[in-house]
């Protein structure tokens, strides 16, 4: 399996995020309980919010497949997603 370092830009819609994150924890939840992901939360600078998300997969094709299915991305609340490929080195997951 590969590492991939995945981050969501939020759009503006915050009050529908707000509405949708439960389901969209439960569905990490559930990534992370099948040991698909590997660690996930907020990040923001300045005016942009959005996640760090950990996972690991055959490929990064394989990683958009599986977060197309997140509530937040069914929804339309990720603006934008990129998924980098991360050599881990050092720390729990090398």
């Amino acid at each position: 399996m590969t590492t991939y370092a995945v981050t969501y830009v939020y759009d503006s819609r915050s009050a529908e995020r707000d509405t949708h994150r439960p389901a969209h924890r439960g569905f990490l939840g559930g990534l992370y309980a099948a040991g698909v992901l590997l660690a996930s939360g907020p990040v923001s600078d300045g005016d942009m919010h959005g996640a760090l998300l950990i996972v690991e997969a055959d490929s990064p094709e394989k990683v958009a497949t599986i977060l197309d299915t997140d509530p937040f991305a069914v929804n339309g609340l990720v603006a934008d997603r990129a998924i980098t490929e991360w050599t881990v080195v050092f720390g729990p997951w090398a």
